[in-house]
C-alpha cells in the first residue's frame, strides 16, 4: 500500500476536521432503577429521571481492551499476538451534585440496600425485630432484580449528532466517601460506581430537535417518556 504524498491544506479544510472537536461539557447521563427499587423512593422522586440525570456533574465513557494469546514459535524471531476476547472495564463511575435534602445520597443508599435486601420481609420470617438487632443478616437479591440499563449520551452545542453508550446489566457497585470539612463550604458531590456487563455505542447524526433518550423506554417493567431540547 502506497501512502498519498504531502499535500498543501485550505483553511476550509482544517475548519472541517481538527478544527471541529468535540467538547468535554455537552453530555447527559440517565439511569433507570429497577421498579422496586423505585418503590423504595419518596412518592416525588419515584417518576423524575431527570433529576438523577441533570444532577450527574462527571462521567467517563467506558474504555475496553482486547485480551491475547502470545505466539512465539510460529515465525524465527517474530512474536505474534493473537485476539481471543474483548475486555471491557470492570466499573464506570459517575459524580453527582447533592442536594440540601440529600437525595442523591438516599437514591443510590436504597438502591444498594435493596441489592442486599435490607428491607424486613426476611427478617420477619426469623423473628427480627429490625436491622439494628444484634443478630440482624441479609440476603442479596437476585441479579435480574437489581440490575438495569444505564446511558451516556455525548453531544455537541448543535445537538445534531449523538454518541450513545449504554451499560448493560448494571447497578451501583460503590459509593466514595464523602469528606465534609469546616474549612471553606464547596459543593458536596456523591461519586457512585456501577458494574456492568458490558457495554452498546451508536451514533446518530442531523437529528434536530435531540431526544436526549429515545421514549418512551422499558426498563424493569418501568415505561419512561422521552425528553426533547428544541434548539
Amino acid at each position: 500500500m502506497v501512502t498519498p504524498r504531502p499535500q498543501k491544506k485550505v483553511l476550509s479544510d482544517l475548519k472541517a476536521s481538527i478544527l471541529n472537536p468535540a467538547l468535554t461539557s455537552h453530555f447527559q447521563c440517565w439511569f433507570y432503577p429497577p421498579s422496586a427499587v423505585r418503590s423504595l423512593l419518596p412518592t416525588g422522586e419515584v417518576q423524575d429521571d431527570r433529576l438523577w440525570s441533570l444532577s450527574c456533574s462527571e462521567a467517563a465513557l467506558p474504555g475496553t481492551s482486547l485480551a491475547t494469546n502470545e505466539m512465539v514459535n510460529d515465525h524465527t524471531g517474530v512474536t505474534e499476538r493473537h485476539v481471543y476476547r474483548r475486555q471491557y472495564d470492570t466499573t464506570a463511575s459517575f459524580t453527582f451534585y447533592v442536594d440540601h435534602d440529600y437525595k442523591m445520597i438516599n437514591f443510590f443508599e436504597k438502591w444498594i440496600g435493596y441489592t442486599v435486601n435490607e428491607g424486613y420481609d426476611h427478617l420477619q420470617e426469623e423473628g427480627v425485630s429490625n436491622p439494628s438487632s444484634d443478630n440482624y443478616f441479609y440476603r442479596v437479591n437476585f441479579p435480574k432484580l437489581y440490575q438495569t440499563s444505564i446511558y451516556i449520551k455525548k453531544f455537541e452545542k448543535d445537538y445534531n449528532r449523538v454518541l450513545e453508550y449504554k451499560f448493560l446489566k448494571a447497578y451501583p457497585l460503590s459509593i466514595n466517601s464523602m469528606p465534609v470539612t469546616y474549612e471553606a463550604s464547596q459543593v458536596l458531590k456523591c461519586t457512585v460506581n456501577f458494574n456492568f456487563s458490558r457495554y452498546l455505542v451508536e451514533t446518530r447524526h442531523n437529528i434536530p430537535p435531540i431526544q436526549l433518550f429515545d421514549g418512551p423506554v422499558q426498563e424493569n417493567g418501568v415505561t419512561n417518556n422521552a425528553i426533547t431540547l428544541n434548539v
